[in-house]
Order: C-alpha cells, then sequence, then structure tokens
C-alpha cells in the first residue's frame, strides 16, 4: 500500500490562484458599497452600514451624459470588429507565406516578428499624425488600426499552426477542383480553430482593454470606449469622485473577458502547443 503524499504543489498554485484573484474579489465586494465606506473599508465585506445592494449598477448604467451602457456598445463593437478582421486577413496571410516560399513571404513575416518587438511609445505620436491625415480617427478606422498593431502576434502564431497541417490535405483538395479560397476556408480555417480561438482570447482582450489607442485617435467625448470613460471619471472631480460606480464599471467590464475566455480556453493549450510545432 502506498503512502499518500501531502500535495504541496495544490497547496501552492491553489495560494498563488488566491493571490491572483483577490483584486478582482476586491472590486466585487466594493461594487455593492456606498461610496462613503469604501475608501474606508476596502477589503471588508459589505454590512448593514455599507451594503447598497445594486443601487451603484443602477446608477452606473445611467449616470452622465454618456452612460456606461452606451460605452460598453461602442467597445464591444469595436472589440468584436477588430478580432474578426484581424482572425480572417491575418490567417489567410499566415496560410498564404507558410505555402509560397519566396523572397517577398519571407520580408513580409519577418516584418510582421519585428513588430512584435516595437514599443507601442515609438509610434504613438506618428500613429496619431497618420490616423488625423488618412481619415481613422472614428470607429471604423481604429479597427484598421487595430489589424495593424496585432498583426505581427497573429500571422507568427498562425504561420506556425499552418507549417503543422500536412500539405498533403491541400494538394488532395486541389485535385478535387477546390481553388483556392475553398481550399482555404473549407479546409485549413476549420483545422486551424484552435490556434483562431487562442488568438481571438489575446485580441478580444487586448482590444476591450485598450486605453491609449481610442484615447489617441477618437480625441471625442461623444465616442468613448469603458477604459477611456472610467479614467474620465476618475480625473473629472476628485472631492465627489463616485467609487462605487467606478467598481461597477470595472465589475460589468471584466464579464465578457471571462465569458470569451470560459468559451474558448479549452482550445488554450492545443492552439499553443500546435502553433509552436515547426517554425
Amino acid at each position: 500500500m502506498t503512502k499518500k503524499r501531502f500535495p504541496i504543489g495544490t497547496v501552492i498554485m491553489t495560494l498563488i490562484s488566491v493571490v491572483y484573484l483577490s483584486p478582482l474579489f476586491i472590486v466585487l465586494i466594493n461594487s455593492f458599497k456606498l461610496k462613503t465606506t469604501i475608501s474606508a473599508t476596502p477589503f471588508v465585506f459589505p454590512n448593514a452600514d455599507s451594503f447598497c445592494g445594486f443601487d451603484n449598477y443602477i446608477r452606473g448604467m445611467t449616470y452622465g451624459d454618456y452612460p456606461f451602457w452606451k460605452s460598453a456598445l461602442f467597445s464591444l463593437v469595436i472589440t468584436v470588429l477588430s478580432t474578426a478582421v484581424i482572425l480572417l486577413f491575418t490567417s489567410m496571410t499566415a496560410w498564404f507565406i507558410s505555402r509560397v516560399d519566396n523572397l517577398a513571404c519571407k520580408v513580409i513575416y519577418y516584418l510582421c516578428v519585428f513588430s512584435m518587438i516595437v514599443p507601442f511609445q515609438m509610434v504613438m505620436y506618428t500613429l496619431s499624425k497618420t490616423a488625423d491625415t488618412l481619415h481613422l480617427s472614428n470607429p471604423l478606422g481604429i479597427v484598421i488600426v487595430y489589424l495593424g498593431f496585432g498583426a505581427g502576434l497573429a500571422v507568427f502564431m498562425f504561420c506556425g499552426f499552418v507549417k503543422s497541417i500536412p500539405l498533403e490535405i491541400e494538394e488532395a483538395a486541389n485535385i478535387d477542383g477546390c481553388g483556392p479560397l475553398r481550399t482555404f476556408f473549407g479546409i485549413v480555417l476549420p483545422i486551424m480553430k484552435p490556434a483562431l480561438a487562442v488568438q481571438a482570447i489575446f485580441t478580444f482582450v487586448g482590444s476591450w482593454n485598450n486605453y491609449f489607442v481610442p484615447a489617441l485617435i477618437l480625441q471625442t467625448k461623444s465616442k468613448m470606449t469603458v477604459p477611456i470613460l472610467i479614467a474620465t471619471l476618475r480625473g473629472a472631480d476628485y472631492m465627489n469622485f463616485d467609487m462605487g460606480k467606478v467598481y461597477m464599471m470595472i465589475t460589468v467590464a471584466i464579464v465578457p473577458i471571462i465569458l470569451v475566455y470560459l468559451l474558448l480556453s479549452k482550445y488554450i493549450i492545443a492552439g499553443v502547443t500546435l502553433g509552436g510545432v515547426k517554425e
């Protein structure tokens, strides 16, 4: 009879998980408190004196000239469009440059890789000027900007995944009369589902939480994403700052990210593993 060992690894990982999840938990409990009690007891559960129910959520959704629901909807549209555009165009690009072995494709690939190491601070002022010159200072224009920023990582990941797909499958489809587009959308794209799911999570989280790009490009109070709205409320009036509504906004803003992650998390390991098989 073997003696069971104490699961010290499980205990350590549980403690680490608690540390990482504690900020989310603190935000959640404070979203149900009165704003006058949050600063005094930020780490304490709501009690009879501090609990306000869903009052912060009700008031926060319609607060101010630009309510939170409008900002959340605006952010969601931009994020969904950016994610869809990046997944479509970068997967097609990666498939092409992985199957066509010439100098132009190699240059495109290494340019995408190089773009991953360029800090945002190096291009932020040029980006603002270029977006204004090309009339990209609008919701559709910011989708194009996100495509440029997200193309490097997406092409790099998709290229590794495409190289793990047997070429014989595409050759068989070509013999059966499939053209390039039909081969890609009917055969290659379904096989790339794990990599698409992983990249969708990265892109969705990055676009939803992005503050600097919308702040630089949109430059208008009539179209504010969730991070910009929260930052605006934080600096609008410090003396009358309502922490309850801000915690409510942060809590609601976290929900879409958690839902997307839960829906696509089963593909993460498979996508990352298969995407790194070949170079």
